[in-house]
């Protein structure tokens, strides 16, 4: 089966499964005192080029769950896009965990702006109401469009005027950098980001994901908290030495300019066909559109991938490092078939 539904459905990276092949040998040290976390760390800390702490964690709602934990408060509140992960696909885990409100943002692209989230910055130190905590922002958005430094910088300038952290979700950070042809420090560090999810499953490993906190204030506590949150892994070198093959040769970069290639390939030849209506601008590895429901019905038959808005047939298509050329024709010939 190929799948155009989401990249956490492609296989492993084959330098990934050879990294995981590696640390399969002989006995280690549990709970990440072993020379493959080790290694993954200064991995980590050399890619963002700063002293930060990460930590492995097994999966993206998990990391999430961590980061926002750290940065709050059962009294704060969490400001996110109505579409953002944490509000949309986590089933509430991130409101449980933190005991927060969360506050969702309508946004035309997924995107937070200054201006949008202006009016949620209020009644502060009064004790009837949540108090703000955290802007969480998602690097690529839900809708596959992607921030900017500036744009990150000044939510994190506006964020730490008043006391508050921000937190991204970097589940598809790397598409990000490889789409404005930035750095990973350039994207985080440098625009004022306090705590990371950085996750690699959607970019050619079998699972888990690493916080890392950049914000000195936030450390303290951080191993305290991954640990209450059932995020510590024994054996945690098969999640970690996975990160030191991912880091290794920009192995993140080069699966994500694939993907997004993939997803330009796909784009330009989706668009000039009749009854195609492209709803977001395309800017990563996500496409989203809208065509005849009968080609829709009929394509799902044969392909997986799911609808974004089904109410006026908005579909979303998502390309992965193992996407290939002839993946994207058999579709196209598929859908102008069905047309």
């Amino acid at each position: 089966m190929r799948s155009f539904a989401s990249d956490n459905n492609s296989g492993v990276h084959p330098l990934v499964m050879e990294a995981l092949n590696r640390a399969n040998s002989d006995h280690a040290i549990g709970y990440g005192d072993d020379p493959w976390t080790e290694e993954a760390v200064r991995k980590i800390r050399n890619a963002f080029e700063t002293e930060c702490e990460p930590l492995f964690v097994f999966n993206g709602t998990g990391s999430n769950a961590v980061a926002l934990q750290l940065c709050t408060r059962p009294y704060n509140s969490i400001i996110c896009a109505e579409t953002a992960h944490i509000y949309v696909d986590e089933c509430g885990s991130p409101a449980r965990m933190t005991g927060c409100q969360i506050r969702p943002v309508t946004t035309p692209d997924g995107k937070l702006t200054s201006d949008l989230i202006r009016s949620y910055l209020c009644h502060f130190g009064e004790q009837h109401h949540s108090q703000p905590g955290v802007i969480y922002i998602s690097q690529c958005t839900e809708l596959g469009t992607v921030y900017k430094p500036e744009e990150i910088l000044a939510l994190a300038e506006l964020a730490h005027r008043y006391g508050m952290y921000v937190h991204m979700d970097g589940a598809r950070l790397a598409n990000a950098c490889a789409a404005l042809n930035l750095s990973l420090k350039e994207l985080t560090v440098d625009c004022g980001i306090d705590i990371l999810s950085f996750g690699g499953t959607k970019n050619g490993l079998m699972l888990g994901e690493s916080v890392i906190v950049f914000n000195p204030a936030l450390k303290k506590e951080a191993r305290f908290v991954r640990k209450q949150s059932a995020q510590l892994a024994s054996k945690m070198r098969y999640l970690s030495c996975q990160f030191t093959a991912y880091l290794t040769d920009d192995l993140w970069l080069k699966n994500a300019r694939h993907a997004n290639r993939m997803a330009t390939l796909l784009h330009e030849k989706l668009r000039v066909l009749p009854g195609m209506h492209i709803t977001q601008k395309m800017e990563s590895n996500q496409l989203f559109l809208t065509m005849p429901r009968p080609v829709i019905d009929e394509l799902l038959k044969t392909y997986f991938f799911y609808f974004w808005n089904e109410a006026i047939n908005e579909i979303r298509f998502v390309t992965s490092f193992d996407t290939t050329e002839k993946d994207i024709e058999e579709l196209l010939q598929s859908i102008k078939k069905l047309l």
